[in-house]
């Protein structure tokens, strides 16, 4: 009985004795991101464009028009991610096209910070277009882009993350993605 009441004894001294510092949480931690090594391949020549896109995404037929054949998704799974890609022939209707893709850009305009556009001009390969970098972070697709000859084709982009959107978690991801996203239009051509 004179054990167990001295063990009683030293273990409350033990839980006071414990209690003298200041209780300090550890900060916020996020997940670690094993970004792999850029290398591109080429994309398919049956379509009316190719690209250079990352070996360690996945081009598939897109789910969201099945009916549309030049439409595709460029998936990034290690992210969740998808860049899905939108053709049209030109015919008389290209400022709807650039409406269009003005109008979906600034829809995110409730929930963005900024958007930022940039032109693109490269007469040589025949591609005009713009990027938009949308920033927010509830923002549901950071980078979009538009590409045309201005005369027979239209392409739009769009990266979509398949989370809900938190993108100051997001953005060294959105980061690497923007860059494959850069490249993709920097080797951009017309078949």
């Amino acid at each position: 009985m004179k054990r167990k009441g001295f063990v009683i004894i030293i273990l409350v001294l033990g839980v006071l004795y414990s209690c003298e510092s200041p209780y300090t949480p550890k900060p916020r931690g996020y997940f670690r991101i094993d970004f792999p090594e850029k290398a591109y391949t080429r994309s398919d020549t049956l379509f009316p464009y190719s690209f250079e896109y990352p070996v360690y995404s996945v081009i598939s037929e897109s789910e969201h028009a099945r009916d549309e054949k030049f439409w595709i998704d460029i998936d990034f799974e290690q992210f969740n991610a998808t860049v899905h890609i939108s053709y049209k022939e030109i015919d008389d209707n290209l400022f709807t096209y650039l409406e269009d893709a003005y109008t979906l850009a600034t829809k995110h305009i409730p929930k963005a910070d900024a958007i930022y556009d940039s032109v693109i001009i490269d007469r040589n390969r025949n591609i005009f277009g713009l990027i938009y970098q949308i920033e927010g972070s509830e923002v549901a697709s950071p980078y979009q882009f538009l590409l045309t000859d201005s005369t027979n084709h239209f392409v739009r982009g769009a990266l979509y993350f398949n989370v809900i959107p938190n993108n100051d978690s997001l953005q060294p991801v959105i980061d690497f993605i923007e860059e494959d996203i850069d490249h993709l239009i920097n080797t951009f051509y017309w078949n």
